[in-house]
C-alpha cells in the first residue's frame, strides 16, 4: 500500500530492520558477539562511510547459522541493500540512518536486560520509564521515520507540522509495540523476557515469576487495564493522525488504518482471554477479522466517518 516514490525507502529500511533482529534472535551465537555484531551494523549507519569488511563479517558468521531461508537469503543480500541504500539521495540515508541506530538500541535492551532465552533466566524491566524507553527504540522511532519520509516526498503532507506530527507518530508506533506486548506476555515469559515493570507488578503484590501461574491472572488485570489503557490512548493519537492525511491519500490512510484496527481488536481479545497467561494459547485475531478490516476500510475508500466509528466500537469493547 506504500506510494511508489517512497516504497523503496520502506522497503529497504525494513530489510535492514529484519537483518538488524536476526542477528539479535540467532541464538547459535553468544551474547556479547550478537552484541558485537549489532554494533557493528549500527556502525554503518553513523557516518557515510560504509565498512564491506564489517558486513562481509556479519555475512560469513550469522548467514549460514539461519534455519529460515528468507533470513538466510536476507543476510547474503545485505551488502546488496547497502548499495541500494548509497544509491538514495543525502536526505533519506539520513532518515534511514536515524532509524537504524535507534532501533538497534532497543534489540541491544533486549539482550542486555534479559540475560536468558528460558523461564529459568526469567528477567523484567525495572520501571515504566525503562518501558517507555523501550516502546521508543523499537516502535516509536518508526513513527518518526514514517513521518519525516512521508512529508518530505507527498506533497499532500506538505503542511504539516513535522516535529509535531512525528510525536504524534511515536505514540502511534508505542501503541502498536504496547499492543504485541500485552498479547504475548506468556510467550515472552518461556524466553526470559518480561516486558511488564517490575514496579507496576509490584503494585499488584505481583513478582515476574509469579506470572508463569496461570491462576494469577486475575491478580494481573489491574496492571493489564493499565497497559491496555495505555496502549488505547497511544492508538487514539495514531488514529488522529490517520485522519490527518488526506482522503485522496489512500494508499497512507489505509497503511495506517489497518494495523491500528487490528491492534484494537487484538486489545479485545487480551482484555477477555481466560488463557493469557497460558502459553500454549497464542491470543492472535482470526485471518478472517483481517480480511474484514481490510474489505470494509478499501470499500469505503479510507472513509474516515466508516473508519472512526469502527474504532470507536472497538474502543469501547477495550475500555
Amino acid at each position: 500500500m506504500v506510494p511508489a516514490d517512497v516504497r523503496d525507502q520502506v522497503s529497504l529500511a525494513y530489510l535492514f530492520a529484519r537483518a538488524a533482529d536476526t542477528i539479535a534472535d540467532t541464538e547459535l551465537i553468544d551474547r556479547p558477539r550478537r552484541l558485537d555484531f549489532l554494533s557493528q551494523l549500527k556502525g554503518q549507519f553513523v557516518s557515510d562511510q560504509i565498512s564491506w569488511a564489517q558486513i562481509q563479517n556479519i555475512q560469513r558468521a550469522v548467514g549460514p547459522l539461519q534455519q529460515d531461508s528468507a533470513e538466510r537469503v536476507l543476510l547474503e543480500r545485505l551488502e546488496d541493500c547497502f548499495r541500494l541504500f548509497l544509491d538514495f539521495s543525502q536526505d533519506d540515508r539520513r532518515r534511514v540512518q536515524r532509524l537504524m541506530t535507534t532501533l538497534t538500541q532497543g534489540m541491544e535492551m533486549d539482550l542486555s536486560v534479559f540475560p536468558g532465552k528460558s523461564v529459568e533466566d526469567l528477567a523484567a524491566l525495572k520501571t515504566l520509564d525503562d518501558l517507555e524507553r523501550y516502546t521508543y527504540y523499537v516502535a516509536g522511532c518508526v513513527g518518526e521515520f514514517w513521518t519525516d519520509l512521508m512529508c518530505a516526498h507527498r506533497k499532500a503532507l506538505a503542511s504539516w507540522n513535522v516535529r509535531e506530527m512525528s510525536e504524534v507518530g511515536v505514540r502511534f508506533g508505542k501503541g502498536l509495540q504496547l499492543t504485541n506486548i500485552v498479547k504475548d506476555i506468556a510467550h515472552d515469559l518461556q524466553r526470559g523476557r518480561c516486558y511488564i515493570p517490575e514496579t507496576m507488578l509490584a503494585e499488584a503484590g505481583l513478582t515476574p515469576q509469579e506470572l508463569l501461574d496461570q491462576k494469577n491472572l486475575p491478580r494481573l488485570k489491574p496492571v493489564l487495564n493499565k497497559l491496555v489503557r495505555m496502549a488505547t490512548e497511544h492508538l487514539d493519537q495514531g488514529w488522529l493522525y490517520t485522519m490527518s492525511i488526506p482522503r485522496y491519500e489512500t494508499r497512507l490512510r489505509l497503511s495506517c488504518m489497518w494495523p491500528i484496527l487490528s491492534a484494537g481488536e487484538s486489545l479485545k481479545l487480551v482484555m477477555n482471554s481466560p488463557d493469557l497467561l497460558n502459553p500454549a494459547v497464542k491470543v492472535k485475531i482470526p485471518r478472517s477479522k483481517v480480511y474484514q478490516i481490510i474489505a470494509m476500510t478499501t470499500g469505503t475508500a479510507a472513509c474516515g466517518y466508516s473508519g472512526t466509528a469502527y474504532w470507536g466500537y472497538l474502543r469501547k469493547q477495550i475500555m
